[in-house]
């Protein structure tokens, strides 16, 4: 099938896309690496009156550290972030999860603000941005607000956007010293969509898991530092609390379990991290 026909604007400014999402709102759709948006367009499962092509938008293609933040922008490739020689000791919790993100071809053409405002409940970015506490940036011709990852993501394939509003970028906390973090996931084969995937960042006061691909968008559940004899228990109440169903991938009861087998790996992995002795500063 080929798309219906649109209207196409190569965007070369934010303020120009501001613009052109006030005037068209819900008929106007925003590209910038399509490597979620092409497929919809072919299955017309979408069918704007006018497409926005950000990807050549020198302003919104950026990779920062800025006031404790990896700051990202619209038209940052996932790969551009991925291939960053400091994203180790910046965001781990990335670099632990993008290998895992499709395969590295999706990587190349997709962008990380464009998988978060796609908000698939299985998908890894928003995942890391909810336990990470990070933040998504709307802007419109009106202003900006900063959106937390929990109330950014409503739903499956649903946000907070509003129809005149362009995600501008996203913001991942850096690392923090005596935190650590974990990512697990488990599919069918490399690369498809997780069935249950699971982050950890645990600090000597806190222990956070999020799971994506059981509910409608990422959850998250958040404890004191918990002994590990205390983690089966919490991981057990947080399985149920998910409301898991059955589909043609996977049993409620088996992704139950992978959020229990999965949770408990990267719970204690995150905590060995943080309890690991920092690195001497050459």
């Amino acid at each position: 099938m080929k798309p219906a026909a649109f209207d196409y604007a190569r965007i070369d400014s934010p303020e120009e896309a501001c613009e052109l999402l006030a005037e068209h709102g819900d008929a106007a759709r925003v590209l910038a690496g399509g490597q979620s948006l092409m497929p919809m367009l072919s299955m017309r499962l979408a069918q704007p009156d006018l497409l926005l092509d950000i990807s050549r938008c020198d302003a919104l293609n950026y990779v920062r550290a800025d006031q404790g933040k990896l700051v990202i922008g619209a038209a940052a490739t996932q790969a551009s972030v991925e291939w960053r020689t400091t994203l180790d000791e910046e965001v781990p919790l990335l670099g632990l999860a993008f290998p895992y993100i499709s395969h590295f071809q999706i990587r190349n053409r997709g962008t990380v603000c464009g998988s978060l405002a796609h908000a698939d409940p299985s998908a890894e970015l928003p995942l890391c941005l909810t336990a990470l506490g990070g933040e998504v940036v709307l802007r419109s011709r009106h202003g900006r607000r900063a959106l937390s990852a929990e109330s950014f993501f409503q739903g499956m394939l649903s946000t907070a956007r509003a129809a005149d509003e362009l995600v501008e970028e996203a913001r991942f906390p850096l690392r923090a010293a005596g935190t650590g973090y974990a990512f697990e996931e488990f599919s069918i084969r490399h690369g498809d969509y997780a069935i249950v995937a699971v982050a950890a960042v645990v600090d000597n006061r806190q222990t956070r898991l999020a799971v994506s691909g059981v509910a409608a968008r990422p959850a998250l559940a958040s404890w004191p530092r918990l002994a590990s004899d205390a983690v089966k228990a919490a991981l057990n109440d947080f399985a149920w609390s998910l409301d898991a169903r059955d589909d043609q991938q996977a049993s409620a009861k088996y992704r139950r379990h992978l959020v229990r087998r999965l949770g408990q790996r990267a719970v204690e992995r995150a905590a060995r991290d943080a309890d690991a002795p920092a690195e001497p500063v050459a």
